[in-house]
């Protein structure tokens, strides 16, 4: 299990988290602020430039959840986390990678009033160096406001702390009631294991009476998805689509979908690649769509979009496996793809 104490900087995570450690039986601390600093020494100086943060880099999102499953695997029990999250997008992959390892999350935001955090940033000297201290003064305040915009979806995601009269010994026993007591529930993100091979996966196309198609947004992984997902063990291709549709957005198809495209997606560590079939599923009425539900842990939206709409949304290999998928729906003909692009 994995308690994730955020905040923005300057609530007191890590402080709060030290006291954590002793109050919550066989728990280890992680900081990937850790894994931030290794980003300097590993990366090329040309591509830490390209971001304004080490969050910013799909790498570090990957190495916190490789980190944490590797701890856990080595010493067990719980991993207290202190770690400034802003960015939904982020939590949902940092989240879902690690629902992909079957690890718990519990999900703690330490939230001070605004006027008592300003205070402490202002008192803030770690280094002992006036410019150093005032770098790091400056570049907490200028994170208030991203703070803020995140909190309607922070207060709705964690379990909330208010620590404005607390020390760090009073939030960390909040902390650990709150987990102890199952007030901080489990992260309700559930993902399929991560494969140890190639995989066959099956999505489905389905169009509104413009022509349109829906697309899904997974909270799980960047980027919008067609509607489907890994094929089980026994389990036809066109039947998995089927059955994804309706576990994801509760439509229940009358007619087995139609095959437009077998796509061989190469291996690209750490995914490991495979098959990707997409099959038609046709119109969906307005019956049909005023049913639509989402499953709030595992896809965050859903719209109907344009060709020319889906190219902002999708991976570039996904939205050429889409331009092919509809060229072969034009022509009612059946296409055969590697990496996105036709063969034969």
């Amino acid at each position: 299990m994995i308690v994730w104490v955020n905040g923005t900087f300057g609530a007191g995570k890590s402080s709060t988290a030290r006291e954590l450690i002793d109050l919550i039986p066989h728990s280890t601390l992680y900081d990937p602020e850790l894994v931030g600093t290794a980003m300097g020494r590993l990366l090329p100086a040309k591509r830490l430039a390209e971001v304004e943060d080490y969050q910013d880099l799909p790498i570090w999102r990957r190495l916190v959840v490789d980190t944490a499953a590797a701890l856990l695997a080595e010493v067990g029990g719980v991993l207290v986390v202190p770690m400034t999250l802003l960015r939904q997008a982020y939590r949902d992959e940092i989240f879902g990678g690690l629902a992909a390892r079957r690890i718990d999350v519990r999900h703690v935001l330490l939230a001070p009033e605004e006027t008592i955090l300003r205070q402490r940033i202002d008192g803030r000297t770690e280094y002992g160096d006036p410019e150093a201290d005032a770098r790091v003064r400056e570049w907490c305040h200028a994170h208030l406001a991203p703070y803020r915009a995140a909190l309607d979806w922070l207060a709705a995601d964690a379990y909330t702390v208010d620590t404005s009269a607390l020390t760090a010994a009073e939030a960390a026993r909040s902390v650990a009631d709150a987990v102890q007591k199952g007030l901080a529930a489990p992260c309700g993100i559930v993902q399929t294991p991560d494969p140890t091979g190639e995989t066959v996966a099956a999505g489905v196309l389905l169009f509104d009476d413009q022509d349109r198609f829906l697309l899904v947004d997974p909270t799980y992984k960047p980027g919008w998805e067609f509607p489907g997902g890994v094929v089980e063990s026994g389990e036809p291709p066109a039947r998995a689509g089927m059955r994804e549709v309706a576990e994801e957005i509760g439509i229940a198809l009358d007619a087995v979908p139609r095959l437009l495209l077998v796509d061989w997606e190469r291996p690209q560590p750490p995914g490991h690649g495979g098959l990707r079939l997409l099959f038609d599923g046709g119109r969906l009425d307005a019956a049909d769509i005023a049913r639509l539900r989402l499953p709030g842990a595992e896809l965050r939206a859903w719209r109907f979009v344009t060709e020319e709409e889906a190219a902002d949304l999708l991976p570039p290999v996904r939205y050429r496996r889409l331009r092919w998928a509809l060229r072969a729906r034009e022509r009612g003909t059946v296409l055969n793809l590697e990496a996105g692009d036709p063969v034969g």
